[in-house]
């Protein structure tokens, strides 16, 4: 199988073996899942350098530097405890060093801190590096939406895919089966994407439609901060089914207004409603969400980020208010009142029963 899989890589990337080299800039609970499956399939597949680098913000556990522990015990100890890399995945501190020469750069981390690492990203890279994003967000400026995979484009001049879907980083770390899909615009980029991630445990779909694919990886976490407020409440089953439809019919009602050329197809991929399922059932943004309505708001939802995610960042509240920001200056809150809603629970003071009360 494996034999058949790089004949036909190297005719698809016309690439020499060990041409390609992966690094990861992003340590977290997914990136790591993630980079798990990177350090297995470079050695699975000899188009890639065996040697897979993932930049870890450095801290320090117990008096030890995390990425000391990593190299020592390959395995990160914070944000996927149990989980076991290979040897040839290296964490580096410094940003220049972990990306150096890679051909290939995948982006996971919260993307609020992308920007700053960005120059020196561009500077330390190969030429013609190929770009992948697994960051579940959106950004905004003075004109309106700003893609993340568009701000790698632009700022590294570069073409950029999109992985998104129903991974939730634990049980892709216990090799539990599940989907995941990639968006790409070059199809040769795309394909060789796939090689990366595709494995026994991790099926990789694609789709030409990066866009699609983004927007529904950051808008599903917008419903999933809902589905946790209807959990917090204690309301049933069939509420909460209705909160994940009314998100589902918005999420692609705002791809459709700010975006032209989505495939309606995409929603039905995993980065769609299958990610949208599982995010509202289980992940972070449910969870915090969850925490938030039993205390009845008494508790910020920063002191719950703080309490029940050990570094790691609530993206679902982010992004609520980026796409606010974005309705309000287009003068279009009232055509989403679900995403307003979720936006005026979390940070203003409408009560947690207009969930529910809301007439969507």
């Amino acid at each position: 199988m494996f034999r058949s899989a790089l004949t036909i890589s190297r005719r698809g990337f016309a690439a020499a073996a060990g041409s390609e080299k992966i690094a990861m800039v992003g340590s977290g609970n997914f990136g790591s899942a993630l980079v798990r499956i990177l350090g297995q399939n470079a050695l699975r597949h000899d188009v890639f350098d065996n040697e897979v680098r993932m930049y870890v913000h450095e801290e320090m556990i117990d008096g030890v530097p995390l990425t000391q522990i990593i190299n020592k015990e390959h395995e990160n100890v914070k944000y996927l405890k149990g989980a076991k890399f290979t040897e040839n995945v290296v964490a580096v501190p410094d940003i220049t060093e972990a990306v150096k020469g890679a051909t290939m750069v995948c982006f996971c981390l919260p993307h609020q801190f992308l920007k700053p690492l960005m120059p020196k990203i561009a500077e330390a890279v190969a030429p013609g590096a190929k770009l992948l994003s697994a960051i579940k967000g959106i950004d905004f400026d003075d004109k309106g939406i700003v893609l993340i995979s568009d701000i790698l484009r632009d700022g590294m001049k570069a073409d950029c895919s999109v992985l998104m879907g129903a991974n939730v980083a634990n049980e892709m770390a216990a090799d539990a089966f599940c989907e995941t899909t990639i968006g790409y615009k070059d199809p040769k980029n795309g394909e060789l994407f796939k090689l990366a991630f595709d494995c026994p445990a991790l099926k990789v779909g694609t789709v030409q439609d990066t866009v699609g694919v983004e927007l529904c990886g950051a808008l599903k976490n917008i419903v999933a901060i809902g589905a946790g407020f209807c959990d917090g409440l204690g309301y049933g089953g069939n509420t909460k089914a209705a909160i994940i439809r009314i998100g589902l019919k918005e999420m692609i009602k705002f791809s459709k207004t700010f975006y032209q050329g989505i495939d309606d197809d995409t929603f039905l991929e995993s980065c769609g409603v299958a990610d949208l399922i599982t995010t509202c059932y289980g992940g972070r943004n449910r969870k915090c969400a969850e925490a938030y309505a039993k205390h009845g708001k008494s508790k910020s939802l920063e002191e719950i980020e703080a309490e029940l995610l050990g570094g790691q960042k609530l993206q679902g509240t982010l992004t609520a208010k980026e796409v606010n920001h974005v309705l309000k200056m287009k003068g279009l809150e009232h055509e989403f009142p679900f995403f307003t809603t979720v936006y005026k629970i979390s940070y203003e003071d409408t009560p947690l029963s207009a969930i529910t009360e809301t007439p969507y």
